[in-house]
């Protein structure tokens, strides 16, 4: 009875994971500095989404839902940006004079983030046309 529930939850649930990844991404598409002061520039995050809700009680629980499986890191190509006098720029070799960018795209995260609050709306209608039938199913056993 309460399975679509237990589904629109869990889809609203990963959304707003997915959400605050993307945020992250946002904040931090600036950032060429690892926590150790080292150009290491920010790799955006991407969450990976899978079937079921490995925290439900029931065999049948599980099978119902979704849940955020893991959020990886891009391994995409590095991009670089032609700037010799930044304190950043390669000293020497091959990209001597270039600058280590984040690959933080903003219109992607900015679509992407449109993407996730579509779908946790459109997870909340769900919740809100399954309780409204399992409120009229109430009212006409009563």
């Amino acid at each position: 009875m309460y399975g679509s529930l237990d589904i629109s939850t869990s889809g609203m649930i990963a959304q707003r994971h997915r959400m605050s990844v993307i945020a992250a991404n946002i904040a931090n598409r600036n950032v060429i500095l690892d926590e150790h002061g080292q150009v290491n520039p920010y790799r955006r995050r991407e969450v990976m989404f899978a079937p079921g809700d490995p925290t439900a009680a029931t065999e049948e629980g599980r099978s119902l839902g979704v849940h955020v499986a893991d959020i990886s890191i891009n391994q995409g190509p590095a991009s670089y940006h032609w700037d010799p006098t930044s304190p950043y720029a390669f000293k020497s070799g091959p990209k001597a004079g270039y600058v280590p960018d984040p690959d933080v795209d903003i219109v992607t995260e900015q679509i992407n983030a449109m993407e996730a609050s579509r779908a946790y709306e459109a997870n909340v209608a769900a919740a809100e046309a399954s309780k409204a039938m399992i409120a009229q199913a109430l009212r006409l056993l009563a």
